[in-house]
């Protein structure tokens, strides 16, 4: 069997479905491809829940040990990132409960979270000026979405900030289709104009470079 290279999960020459059976036939450093591919993603995911980064890359690291161990109960007729999401939000949800911070997600959105402006990498093309530019935009988009409710706040990520379909939304947080796109629409209407324009820019919420190295090697030595 051809030997796969780490580096391959940026080119995708090989699906996460032939990965996770690979794993599954003794080759679990290949566990890592799966890591890298979905970092960004599940970081997003809950840091639409939670804003402290020890704890966010805590709840990952738990995460992703979970879904190892849970790795044959894995369906290859959906999506490895949606299931992996899945155990990402129930074991936000379950932390929050235990700090007695549990959310309601059916709740009324009056209930937003405090400001806080996350550091996000600056772009190594641009000249200092639009550095500080980009940065302050990046902020300014964070809080404003760090002020909606959870339940607006976790939709509005899925969709227009990871891109996933309303279908994967639906999927991944169990609600309707319907309500997803009642929650987008309302999440919209509550973040003006300009920032939503601001929002196409995929850059915010970073979790990448040193610190998606950091969570890789911590979760492959445990495995």
């Amino acid at each position: 069997m051809e030997r796969i290279k780490i580096n391959d999960y940026k080119t995708h020459k090989i699906s996460d479905s032939d990965v996770i059976h690979r794993i599954h036939s003794g080759e679990k450093e290949l566990y890592e491809i799966l890591l890298r591919r979905n970092n960004q993603k599940l970081y997003r995911v809950i840091r639409s829940y939670i804003n402290d980064q020890a704890e966010i890359e805590d709840i990952m690291q738990n995460t992703y040990l979970k879904a190892y161990e849970k790795l044959y109960q894995f369906k290859h007729d959906s999506q490895f990132s949606t299931w992996l999401i899945r155990i990402g939000i129930n074991e936000t949800l379950a932390r929050l409960k235990t700090k007695g911070k549990y959310i309601k997600l059916y709740e009324s959105e009056h209930s937003p979270s405090k400001d806080f402006i996350l550091e996000v990498p600056d772009a190594e093309q641009l000249n200092p000026e639009k550095k500080m530019i980009r940065k302050e935009a990046q902020q300014v988009l964070e809080r404003t979405i760090d002020r909606l409710a959870i339940k607006y706040r976790t939709v509005y990520v899925l969709r227009e900030i990871e891109g996933m379909s309303i279908a994967e939304v639906s999927d991944c947080l169990g609600l309707t289709i319907s309500n997803v796109k009642v929650r987008l629409h309302r999440a919209k209407e509550m973040i003006r104009e300009e920032l939503y324009e601001l929002s196409l820019n995929t850059e915010i919420f970073e979790f990448g470079f040193s610190k998606c190295d950091t969570l890789v090697m911590k979760v492959m030595r445990i495995i």
